[in-house]
């Protein structure tokens, strides 16, 4: 009984086992590890887990593009299926969780090995300087300087050389691009795809590769418009028709507004957006409105929303079909076709046909008498965008657009309920609460998507806009309310010749978002730069907005956690102290003050504004500022680091001598001499590893480079040979007696 009473005596919280007794002070953690456990088992609720089906296709995406070799596509195939196969045996198990989303990986895995498989095309891999060429003309842009077409390739012949290409990209004097369809024979100069400028830039040569391109350049001389060995097919055609389509539109708008007028409403109704000005391109992006002149989502959602509502309200008008017929379910039918023939009016860019994806499967959810906004149908969409089109993963547009989607879906299903919740129903309530809302809502819209994509701009385009939601407020309701509804009604109105007051309402909503754009542009800190941080944190940032957008209890807050470590994370990234470009002509230096010196031996601004870009630096490329401390003689150029040591660019070989013995680096497309005191970076190098950084470690230096060792993919494959990087140009005596299409080197490099 003494026992009892001793027990009783115990403080409270204090428990025996078969280990002794715990502390009051531990007793909280099975309480938290209980809750925990509670929410998780809340997250994996019925339903809960289809969302992160395509998180998991992606993540085997990105795997396959991180490979240093192409896979196997059997094995991978094969791989996928036996998972897959696996994950269905584990259905009524607990593992099935687990085991479907480890299939998902093999499966985006196999995915993407397949589709390049599918695809494969020859890349150039050395250029060449006189090529005579014909083919079918695919594609043509209209651009600020010069215009760009996408040759067919049919017969392909350069000196020296067998290699044949099916597709190349050609830039010609403005105004000579032949029309598209027509048959051409030509003079050119053909580059290998534009390379990473430095090691975790955008790879322009994994684009080209997965358009089918492999090759780009400039046409020089005459283009001859023959006869075509064939009609081309029907994709060929139908090019044609829709180019012809857009050509006319654009005539149509050309003849009412000019200028850049002009060109953002051509933008926004056909997706040709080249011939915008470099001021007026620029502003809108620093003010964060760039993402209008991309038809994306938003373009996709005003056409289909203008549409469902105009149908459904002319059909309501109509008392017998109101009452005995699906009015809503026929406007969004309506709808569906609207959007259809806008995507392939615009040119079914990815982004495009990611927001047609998204926007067919809500109009089929009302249709079908389901929820329409839901993170089911933001998966559904981006599995079909992922499964069509693999390469979509890394770019830039889709990244952003779904990131900003999942935010408005997260607004739509939890912020925007607690939003117009409201206990006072009256008449006057809602009336005075109405506009309040709309504004919030529109704030709070703006806001989440420019947060959602931050991390996307910082790191592909190595700025922010901090500004971006006071320009969406500013401009936006003009191009919701003004700007598309006008451009859609003069689309239907351009076949009665009714069409031009409507390109006169669209050019004065265009006027008002120029204005916004510019004001915001010229605001103080409206540009606000961040150097580049590479894969790794932007990776634990999409983790960081996944978690916080797919979530439901409170875990979602470690989301932001994540969010802010990769914020930190990426800002603390430590920028390389030299920069060597893939051809060895240029090279940039950190010297004492923190800048880069740019020792340049020819002239890339491209080049110089993503390696500038990239180091947060403002500067603009062709600043006088970027030689200070760079001392250079016909044989070469020197330029010192901030702890004084030097860094060579021998042009010659009588610099060797005495830069191996002066400097720590030497950059050199001559064979140098095997005692080099020096390190020494030369063509065959270059030629395999690609652009280099080179960071600072005690005596020595930390290298990165565009390619790892004994790297090769399709895109781009490891170098056969050294390379050349003597540039020639054809002589003129061989070019056709006609319009010279050769675009001169000013408006080249203007169009980089």
């Amino acid at each position: 009984m003494r026992s009892q009473g001793l027990a009783g005596t115990w403080p409270t919280g204090r428990t025996t086992s078969a280990g002794g007794f715990v502390p009051a002070g531990l007793g909280v953690w099975p309480a938290i590890v209980g809750t925990l456990q509670e929410w998780a088992k809340a997250e994996a609720g019925a339903g809960r887990l289809f969302p992160w089906v395509p998180i998991a296709f992606g993540c085997g995406i990105a795997l396959y593009f991180a490979a240093d070799q192409e896979p196997v596509l059997w094995v991978a195939a094969t791989t996928a299926m036996a998972l897959t196969l696996g994950a269905i045996l584990l259905r009524r198990s607990r593992l099935f969780a687990p085991a479907i989303m480890i299939a998902a990986v093999a499966a985006g895995f196999a995915m993407a090995t397949w589709k390049t498989a599918r695809i494969g095309h020859t890349v150039l891999a050395k250029p060449l300087y006189s090529v005579s060429l014909s083919g079918f003309v695919e594609t043509r842009d209209i651009r600020e300087r010069t215009d760009r077409f996408v040759l067919r390739v049919t017969t392909m012949e350069a000196q020296r050389s067998d290699v044949k290409l099916d597709r190349v990209r050609l830039s010609v004097r403005k105004g000579t691009a032949p029309d598209v369809g027509s048959f051409v024979r030509l003079k050119a100069r053909l580059m290998p795809p534009l390379a990473p400028l430095r090691p975790g830039s955008y790879d322009f040569s994994r684009d080209m590769f997965f358009q089918g391109i492999g090759a780009s350049g400039f046409a020089m001389g005459a283009i001859t418009v023959s006869s075509p060995p064939d009609a081309g097919g029907w994709q060929l055609r139908y090019s044609a028709f829709m180019q012809g389509l857009r050509d006319a539109i654009d005539a149509r708008i050309r003849a009412t507004l000019d200028g850049d007028n002009r060109a953002i409403a051509t933008a926004l109704l056909t997706g040709r957006r080249d011939a915008i000005t470099t001021p007026v391109n620029d502003a809108m992006f620093i003010s964060g409105l760039g993402h209008v002149l991309s038809i994306s989502g938003y373009h996709m959602a005003v056409v289909a929303g203008v549409v469902f509502f105009a149908v459904r309200a002319l059909l309501a008008l109509i008392p017998g079909l109101a009452v005995s017929f699906p009015i809503k379910k026929w406007s969004a039918a309506a709808a569906l076709v609207a959007s259809a023939f806008y995507l392939l009016l615009s040119g079914a860019e990815v982004a495009t046909q990611r927001s047609f994806f998204m926007t067919a499967v809500v109009l089929l959810a009302v249709m079908v008498d389901r929820r329409a906004i839901t993170f089911r149908t933001l998966a559904v969409a981006a599995l079909i965008v992922l499964a069509i089109a693999p390469e979509a993963l890394v770019h830039p547009s889709f990244q952003m657009s779904f990131a900003a989607t999942l935010g408005l879906v997260a607004l739509v299903q939890i912020g925007m309920p607690n939003l117009l919740a409201s206990p006072d129903h009256s008449t006057t309530a809602r009336i005075a609460l109405w506009g309040g809302r709309e504004i919030a809502m529109l704030f709070m819209a703006s806001m989440i998507a420019g947060l959602a994509t931050t991390p996307y701009a910082a790191f592909h385009f190595h700025r922010v806009t901090p500004y971006g939601v006071l320009a969406n407020l500013g401009a936006m309701p003009v191009v919701s309310a003004l700007v598309m509804p006008a451009g859609l009604l003069g689309l239907l109105a351009a076949p009665f010749g009714l069409d031009g007051v409507f390109w006169w309402l669209m050019g004065i909503g265009i006027d008002w978002m120029i204005v916004v754009t510019r004001w915001v542009a010229a605001l103080p800190g409206a540009i606000g730069h961040v150097g580049a941080f590479g894969t790794a944190p932007l990776v634990a940032a999409s983790m960081g907005l996944v978690l916080m957008g797919l979530l439901r209890t409170p875990l979602r807050w470690s989301g932001a956690i994540v969010l802010a470590a990769a914020t930190i994370w990426g800002l603390s990234v430590r920028q390389p102290d030299i920069l060597i470009a893939g051809d060895g002509k240029n090279v940039a230096v950190r010297g004492r003050g923190g800048q880069l010196h740019v020792i340049r031996t020819n002239k890339d601004a491209f080049l110089l504004r993503e390696w500038l870009a990239a180091d947060a630096d403002p500067r603009d490329p062709g600043s006088a500022a970027l030689s200070e401390g760079v001392s250079c003689d016909e044989s070469g150029c020197v330029a010192p680091l901030a702890d004084g040591r030097m860094i060579a660019l021998a042009l010659h070989v009588e610099a060797l001598a005495d830069d191996c013995n002066r400097a720590v680096l030497v950059v050199t497309s001559r064979p140098a001499p095997p005692d080099c005191a020096a390190m020494v970076v030369d063509r065959p190098r270059l030629a395999r590893q690609g652009a280099l950084a080179l960071t600072r470690r005690g005596d020595g230096f930390a290298i990165q480079s565009v390619k790892a060792r004994g790297a090769s993919r399709p895109w781009s494959p490891a170098a056969a040979g050294e390379g050349d990087f003597e540039l020639t140009l054809m002589p003129r005596s061989v070019v056709p007696r006609s319009r010279d299409a050769t675009p001169s080197e000013a408006d080249l490099q203007a169009e980089d």
